[in-house]
């Protein structure tokens, strides 16, 4: 039998332990309930939804220019949408605790928490009619002409993706007429830009019924004005356009060569097309021209000089750039502080987004991702 002082003391220290051992329990049940608390939905939305956008407008771009660089080399463009993007969490949490004994009481304990994350992306090639339609289909008037009325430029919409207005030609870049055009084409589309910037220029959109098939039609009008110069401008424009000086509003029609009475004819181009004219304007290497890779670049004419986008060429990787990629061991790259060219670039994505259809049943390529 103890003594009782040691009995005294052995309580004490026991009470001690259990009095530590409570402290360890409390904390652990206070961590268990804020994991409970925590919920990995709602505080990932925004988050997710920002960075899966950058990346989706990223890699857009990026596909965008290296077909562009393709089409300069001849090389064969490709495109491939993503249809679906799936990003899964789990969350796995663990909680242990005990009481271990040998001389003296402990308790002991645990917790622990991991978080896992598992996006897969949908890929689908665009090939087949898909393609066809996307891609080799010119854009309608009806499609086009509408993007100036929301505010973007006509005459940098003029350049990328109308090949002629009336017998007016703009710069082609494939074909045996490659370089040839016709200098009013500019000074036409100089004079749109000025009278679209003063309120002068109107687009509108009738839709009709064509044996009980509805059908929009566009029409194109130039106001008169008091100013002098506007009112040059106007009469100089009307002329390009086939307009006699007292007509306002005319209708704009799908087609080349010379037009009907009260009808502008505008021969669109395919979203190959306008990947062509940009790629045949880029600069490139004089060796990559006297070895055959490539053809001499495009120079535009009459009273524009400067390309439609501006497209760096280098050995090293570029910084400060608004997108760039890879080919045949070199960069290339549009530049930051270059606005024309990003906002050129920019309605050629919008283009690019205009010119997609629905798809039919095809190859999908999905790919799971794990960290």
């Amino acid at each position: 039998m103890l003594p009782v002082r040691r009995m005294r003391l052995f309580a004490c220290e026991v009470c001690g332990e259990f009095g530590i051992f409570r402290k360890y329990i409390s904390c652990l049940l206070c961590l268990l309930c804020l994991q409970g608390c925590y919920k990995v939905g709602p505080t990932r939305l925004d988050r997710d939804q920002s960075d899966y956008s950058r990346a989706f407008t990223s890699s857009g771009k990026q596909q965008t220019v290296l077909n562009v660089i393709r089409l300069r080399y001849a090389d064969t463009p490709g495109f491939l949408d993503t249809m679906q993007v799936i990003s899964g969490y789990q969350l796995q949490r663990s909680v242990s605790f005990g009481v271990g004994s040998s001389d003296v009481t402990r308790p002991y304990g645990g917790i622990g928490a991991q978080m896992q994350e598992s996006p897969t992306f949908t890929f689908q090639p665009v090939t087949g009619d898909a393609y066809a339609q996307s891609i080799l289909r010119p854009l309608p008037p009806e499609n086009l002409l509408p993007l100036a009325m929301g505010g973007l430029p006509i005459d940098v919409l003029f350049r990328l993706a109308v090949q002629s207005v009336n017998l007016i030609n703009n710069t082609t870049a494939m074909g045996r007429e490659v370089g040839h055009g016709s200098p009013e084409f500019f000074d036409l589309i100089y004079d749109l830009r000025i009278l679209q910037l003063s309120g002068l220029l109107g687009i509108q959109l009738e839709r009709s019924l064509a044996k009980d098939v509805p059908q929009d039609r566009v029409f194109l009008s130039v106001a008169s004005s008091d100013d002098p110069a506007l009112e040059r401008v106007a009469r100089e424009a009307r002329h390009f356009l086939g307009m006699t000086d007292d007509e306002e509003r005319i209708e704009v029609v799908y087609g080349g060569g010379r037009p009907k009475k009260g009808q502008i004819r505008l021969l669109t181009r395919t979203i190959l097309g306008v990947l062509g004219q940009i790629a045949y304007q880029i600069d490139v290497p004089a060796v990559d021209v006297t070895s055959g890779r490539t053809r001499p670049t495009i120079s535009p004419i009459g009273r524009e000089t400067k390309p439609i986008v501006t497209v760096h060429v280098g050995r090293k990787r570029p910084e400060d750039v608004f997108v760039w990629t890879t080919y045949n061991r070199k960069f290339y790259w549009v530049a930051d502080d270059d606005f024309d060219s990003k906002l050129a670039f920019t309605m050629l994505q919008i283009l690019l987004e205009l010119s997609k259809t629905s798809k039919g049943t095809s190859a999908v390529l999905t790919i799971p991702v794990n960290g």
